[in-house]
Parts: structure tokens; C-alpha cells; sequence
């Protein structure tokens, strides 16, 4: 099984880039893990055009095989313990090769992307950047290895 994060665009942050480099050699003792940056240029400005062509890059890059997770704040939430098992979940399924989590753009997903995807994930009922989601779901995605291994790193 693959573990993949896909973000559209990239991070200003210098700060984020640092802590998702922490979390990913974190995470990579676990199993093969990719942060991958997906950049669209739209000449656009206009929020559906934009969305629309990040879902079209999407899609191009999506397999059959692969379980799609948008982290979307109208996704369904879960504690980290909850978490840990739905990812324990989706790596005993046979069916799925790469499991792919998404983050969107500054607008959000296509209505294409919607429909591809396996499920939904919220962090939180608030809205955070787009840039710093990453860095925040990249220390529960480490979290959730920490559980399913029964490692100190979680506590209740």
C-alpha cells in the first residue's frame, strides 16, 4: 500500500516546508510515503475556472485503484484513535493500491473531484489555509501510525 499527500500549490512558509519535512521522514518509517505539490496554471482568475482546471490535473493523475481523500471541512471528522482506524481500515481493503489524500486550492474542489472521491475528512469545523492544513494533517496522519503501533507519541 502507498500513503500519499497531494496539495495544490505550493507553501510561502517556510516554516510549513520545515514541518512537512519533519512529519515525512516521520511517517516514512512506516511505510513509503509522498508529499507531492500539484501546481496548475491558470491564466484565469476566476474562482471556477481556477477549480476547474486543478480537478482536471486531478483526475489525469488518479488510478482506478486509488482510494481519494479530500480534506474537505464538510468532510466527516474523527478523533485521532478514530482516525488511526479508519487508516488501518483502508490498508486491510485489497481493492485500493494508493491512498491519496487532497488538498485543495484557495477554492476548493471541482465538482468532478467530488464525485471521484472515496470519502471526505475535516480536521476541524474552522477553516485554515490551505497551506497550513497540510502541516496540521501531516502530525495526525504520524499520530495515527503512533496509535497503530502502540507508541507513546499519543496521548489520552
Amino acid at each position: 500500500m502507498k500513503l500519499e499527500l497531494w496539495c495544490i500549490g505550493k507553501t510561502f512558509f517556510s516554516f510549513v516546508k520545515e514541518g512537512e519535512q519533519e512529519f515525512e521522514k516521520r511517517i516514512n518509517k512506516y511505510l513509503p510515503f509522498a508529499n507531492q505539490v500539484i501546481e496548475v496554471k491558470a491564466k484565469s482568475k476566476a474562482p471556477d475556472v481556477v477549480k476547474n482546471l486543478e480537478g482536471e490535473k486531478i483526475l489525469s493523475l488518479l488510478k482506478p485503484t486509488d482510494f481519494l481523500w479530500l480534506l474537505d471541512e464538510k468532510g466527516k471528522s474523527f478523533s485521532s484513535r478514530k482516525f488511526a482506524t479508519q487508516l488501518q481500515t483502508k490498508f486491510n481493503d485489497s481493492g485500493y493500491k494508493r491512498i491519496v489524500f487532497l488538498v485543495g486550492g484557495a477554492y476548493g474542489f471541482s465538482d468532478e473531484v467530488y464525485q471521484r472521491a472515496n470519502g471526505k475528512l475535516s480536521l476541524s469545523e474552522m477553516t485554515y489555509s490551505h497551506q497550513l492544513i497540510r502541516l496540521i494533517f501531516l502530525e495526525q496522519l504520524y499520530r495515527a501510525f503512533t496509535i497503530l503501533n502502540n507508541e507513546p507519541y499519543h496521548n489520552d
